[in-house]
């Protein structure tokens, strides 16, 4: 794309409205993270501008996001005892493991996580954020164990109001809330409610707890501990770092994908996600991820390239070398009222509000994912989610399956034509029985199929098993056919294997479930099947 003066103007407006909504944010984040005001600043610069540089995504922002600083709290205060060093090794690991996603080239399998998984673990992380800002919205300080400990103080916060703060925390919640949408792209509702809280703040209700000093300039480089004991122990909150953000990332790209009209490169956006995330952990910063809200401001503002992106992040960096000593007046009350208006909007209340539509077994694992997000911890939602997901998805696909199994008898008149039968023969006489698997089979039906076919092979003296429309059957479904060869050899029955001429046999072969069946049983259309048959009940009698 030829890139003209037109694009460098959408480009540098994109830029600057995306920092704008970007500054405010990054700001709650870090302090909401347990790192510092300052150490988001850091984490937006590093993240955004190596992701808009070296990503897949042409106008993504990133930077630090809700989920992200929700799980370096919960990594500073449960997996690295409150040791920051410790805290931002992990930070790095997890770069370095994104990156390594990236060059496997998985990011285009995170788009197989089930929706009901991923708003559940959302609208959970929406709830953290919210009950956490409780207790720094009416003035007291935030308390470690998460949202559980949090909750056990409410008691407590209710007779120590701060009224000055709860009253600056209401106009920040308010003005965020009210802002009119016709203003939006002048001024973020995110900036306003920061402008409105702080001046409140400042000129009038002064008595409440408020950021304090913040260094300026560049930050320190801090060396990760890299001995393979503490790597080893750091990998499991690592991998949770990393496959959040790549969760959020990589939908926040989809739906830049769906206001530009283009297609973004997962993997790559893995490579600058990841190192920028490992240059954040280097300089203390947050970790971050794709940022939907600076992102969505970013395009309509008229970002078309990674140019955006980069001057965002530049934009920050300026903030941060030279306006420290402005941000430490911005109250604690302020940083949760913006915080709780983010939390809100992360719950997918579009979700919410079709419940009674949705499926059951959809319903249920959005509820557990959602719970457990919010009362366990992050990696026990996120895995116990797709458990239940991937159990709610097999009963479904077990029903569909099932539906593509045939299992019938032949009637001798008119399979075996046999004209030597009397008047005193029973004309209903099915001596051969036809198993015919259509379409996928999995591990999904395994159960049902052994079950429902078994006796079927049981009540005939000649089995033919066709394959003829068969398209997949994976190991589980495989030993299911060795299993029904298995009865068949034990009551005497003759098995004849049908179709297997054009099917790719996968795990048939690779698991050898045909070897009882002898090679002059295989046959390749009914016909062939009928004259074997014949054969072998002439040869019984």
């Amino acid at each position: 794309m030829d890139y003209s003066l037109q694009t460098l103007r959408g480009d540098f407006f994109g830029g600057l409205t995306a920092a704008v909504v970007a500054l405010p944010l990054a700001l709650a984040f870090g302090v909401a993270s347990g790192l510092g005001a300052i150490e988001g600043l850091y984490g937006a610069v590093a993240v955004g501008f190596l992701a808009a540089v070296f990503g897949g995504t042409k106008t993504v922002i990133s930077g630090p996001t809700g989920p992200m600083a929700v799980a370096m709290a919960v990594i500073i205060a449960n997996h690295a005892n409150h040791d920051i060093g410790q805290a931002l090794t992990i930070v790095v690991l997890a770069g370095v493991i994104q990156i390594l996603l990236g060059l496997a080239r998985i990011g285009r399998l995170v788009s197989y996580t089930p929706y009901s998984v991923i708003s559940g673990f959302m609208s959970g992380i929406g709830v953290i954020i919210m009950v956490i800002q409780t207790l720094p919205f009416v003035g007291l300080p935030v308390k470690e164990g998460g949202p559980l400990e949090t909750i056990r103080h409410w008691p407590q916060a209710v007779q120590e109001v701060n009224w000055s703060a709860l009253a600056v925390a209401a106009v920040t919640l308010g003005v965020g809330l009210a802002w009119p949408r016709r203003l939006q792209e002048m001024l973020p509702s995110a900036v306003a409610a920061l402008v409105a809280g702080t001046l409140l703040s400042v000129l009038w209700l002064s008595d409440i707890p408020v950021i304090g000093e913040v260094p300026t300039g560049l930050p320190d480089l801090r060396m990760p501990d890299l001995s393979p004991a503490g790597l080893l122990g750091d990998l499991q909150p690592a991998l949770t770092i990393a496959l959040l953000g790549a969760i959020d990332t990589l939908l926040t790209a989809l739906i830049a994908d769906s206001i530009t009209r283009e297609r973004h490169n997962p993997n790559r956006e893995l490579v600058g996600q990841g190192l920028g995330n490992a240059v954040a952990g280097l300089f203390g910063g947050v970790p971050g991820a794709g940022a939907t809200m600076g992102t969505v401001v970013n395009i309509r503002a008229g970002a078309r390239t990674r140019v955006a992106g980069a001057l965002c992040a530049l934009l920050l960096l300026a903030v941060a070398l030279g306006l420290g000593r402005y941000v430490g007046s911005i109250p604690h009350a302020v940083l949760a009222g913006i915080l709780i208006k983010v939390g809100w909007d992360i719950v997918d209340w579009r979700f919410m509000t079709h419940l009674h539509r949705v499926q059951r077994e959809h319903l249920l694992v959005m509820v557990v994912t959602l719970g457990l997000t919010v009362f366990a911890d992050l990696v026990t939602a996120v895995v116990l989610g797709l458990v239940a997901a991937g159990m709610a998805s097999a009963r479904q696909f077990e029903r569909l399956e099932l539906d593509n199994v045939m299992s019938v008898p032949l009637l001798d008149d008119a399979f075996l034509t046999d004209s030597s039968r009397t008047e005193e023969s029973d004309k209903f006489s099915a001596r051969v029985g036809l198993v015919a698997l259509r379409g996928t089979f999995t591990v999904a039906s395994s159960n049902k199929l052994i079950a429902t076919l078994g006796a079927d092979v049981r009540d005939h003296e000649v089995v033919i098993i066709d394959f003829s429309d068969t398209v997949y059957i994976d190991d589980s479904a495989a030993v299911v056919v060795e299993q029904l060869i298995d009865i068949a050899v034990e009551e005497n029955t003759e098995c004849i294997v049908m179709g297997t001429a054009d099917l790719p046999l996968g795990s048939l072969q690779a698991l050898d479930v045909l070897h009882q069946v002898p090679a002059d049983r295989f046959v390749r259309d009914l016909d062939e099947a009928r004259d074997l048959a014949k054969r072998l009940l002439s040869a019984d009698t």
